[in-house]
Formats: structure tokens, C-alpha cells, sequence
């Protein structure tokens, strides 16, 4: 295997054991904000001295900071104004079909070429994956949720593009950390600021284990990192069309270990279209 399918098999490995584990946590608990602040405690430091070290600054790269910061506010802000609206199993989904989004902007805007199998396979997982969102969700759910998880959506399309820019300005693994880093710590700010708005409070009034917080914040960190690392050698559509095989684990997962049983036969039939078309991806 090819050190870019190491690296996405890897981060796939270390999505799919977060969010397995977040899924699992109250809402209460408001586990993106504790998981955030895990990777600004545990991994952000390092991160940002080897970044200031390591990287090639230049304007290009501070614009392409600025564009992810941002689009990493607006994906974890519409994530979790989603996950009030309507489960997990809806939501992120959706979320994730933002490659074709990708293809499209980078396409049009950038210039890129990509292969008809790459179009073919991301148009196909992006079938499976609504195949998988709908599945037994409640209307009313999938009509308060819908804006919020599109917005997410784009949040991911702005950041995926600016971070496959700032590829060229990193030169290493650890300045990638430091760069993610900083969108990080932007993205953990406006939930705080959500957070005081409408709670009145500085801190989540219910905590997450400390293994949750410590296996969480590693993992959230270091498997987008390993994403961009991916993007020195794919396109970014390509890229994070790869990383939904996490969604087929996890669907899989969930009903053989978790006994999560509820419309299994259908989750599976779009588990395995999502499969497929990882395979046309790969053709």
C-alpha cells in the first residue's frame, strides 16, 4: 500500500474509534467541545512549534489558515446545531456526502481534473450514504435537520479545498498537526461562544470520561492531519471520498457489536452501495 492509502486507512481507523465513542455519550455532555479541547491540550502545543519551525510561510498559506479556520467554525457550529435537530444516523450522513460539493468547487474553480471513475465512485457513495440517512428517520427530523448538516456540508467542501492549497507550504507531518490546529482552536471557540449564548455557561455542566477525553482528542487531531497528509497526492474529492469507508465500518460495527438493530437490512444495503463505490474509486 502506497503511503497516501496508509495514511487514509489509518485516519479511517482513528475516525471511526472517536466517533463510535462520542455517539455513545449524552448530549448533555456536549462531547465535540470536550474532544476538541482533548486536541488543543494533548496534541496543539507540539503542533504549533513545529508548524512555526517547519512550515514555508507565505501569504498564500495564511489565506488558506484563514479559509479553514473558518470553514472548520461552520462545520462544527452546523454539526451540532444538526445533532439537536435529529440523530446521528441522520446527520452525519449527510455531512459526509460533501465530496461531491468538493469535486464540483475544485472542478470549476481550481481547475482540477478528475477521472470518470473517481466522478463514478464519488457519485455512488454519495447515493449510499443518503441511502443510509434516510433510512427510518422521521420527516419532521430530516426537515429541521436538512439545513443545518448543508451547512456543515460546505463548512467541510471550504476547508478540504483551502487545506489541499496549503499542502504545498507544509512541509511535514508535524506542521500539518499545527496547521488543523489552528481551525481546531477557532472551531472550539464558537462552540464556547454557543455555548455561554445559550446555556449562560463557560464549561459543559457534564463532563466525558477522562479516556474519552484523552482517546478522543489524540484521535480527532491526528486523523484529519493524516487526511491532509493524503492530499499531497490525491485530489481532495478523492481524498475524502476514501475516508467514508469509516461510515461503512461503523454502520457494521453498530449492528454486530452494539446490537443496534433498528432497519439493519437497510443500513446494510447502503453500507454496501458506499462499498462499491469506494471500489469504482479505487478502479
Amino acid at each position: 500500500m502506497n503511503e497516501a492509502g496508509l495514511a487514509l486507512a489509518a485516519s479511517v481507523a482513528m475516525h471511526v474509534t472517536w466517533n463510535l465513542l462520542v455517539r455513545r455519550q449524552p448530549p448533555a455532555s456536549y462531547p465535540l467541545w470536550w474532544v476538541l479541547l482533548g486536541h488543543l491540550v494533548l496534541l496543539a502545543p507540539v503542533g504549533w512549534f513545529l508548524l512555526w519551525r517547519e512550515a514555508t510561510w507565505s501569504p498564500a498559506l495564511l489565506g488558506a489558515m484563514l479559509l479553514s479556520a473558518s470553514g472548520n467554525v461552520v462545520y462544527f457550529v452546523g454539526l451540532r446545531k444538526a445533532y439537536e435537530c435529529a440523530p446521528v444516523a441522520l446527520v452525519y450522513p449527510l455531512v459526509r456526502s460533501s465530496p461531491l460539493l468538493i469535486a464540483l468547487w475544485s472542478t470549476a474553480l481550481l481547475g482540477e481534473t478528475l477521472r470518470p471513475a473517481t466522478w463514478a465512485g464519488i457519485v455512488v457513495t454519495v447515493v449510499g450514504l443518503l441511502l443510509l440517512a434516510f433510512a427510518g428517520t422521521r420527516p419532521g427530523a430530516q426537515r429541521r435537520a436538512l439545513p443545518w448538516a448543508l451547512l456543515s456540508m460546505l463548512g467541510t467542501s471550504l476547508y478540504s479545498l483551502s487545506d489541499k492549497a496549503a499542502t504545498a507550504y507544509l512541509d511535514s507531518f508535524g506542521a500539518v498537526l499545527g496547521y488543523l490546529s489552528v481551525g481546531y482552536a477557532a472551531s472550539w471557540l464558537a462552540l464556547t461562544l454557543q455555548l455561554r449564548r445559550e446555556q449562560g455557561v463557560w464549561v459543559p455542566p457534564r463532563r466525558i470520561r477522562f479516556s474519552l477525553f484523552v482517546i478522543g482528542g489524540v484521535c480527532i487531531g491526528m486523523a484529519y492531519a493524516l487526511v491532509i497528509h493524503a492530499m499531497r497526492f490525491l485530489p481532495a474529492a478523492e481524498v475524502v471520498a476514501y475516508t467514508n469507508a469509516g461510515i461503512v465500518v461503523a454502520s457494521v460495527l453498530s449492528i454486530a457489536v452494539f446490537r443496534e438493530r433498528e432497519h439493519w437490512r437497510w443500513r446494510l444495503v447502503a453500507a454496501g452501495v458506499i462499498t462499491f463505490g469506494l471500489f469504482l474509486l479505487s478502479c
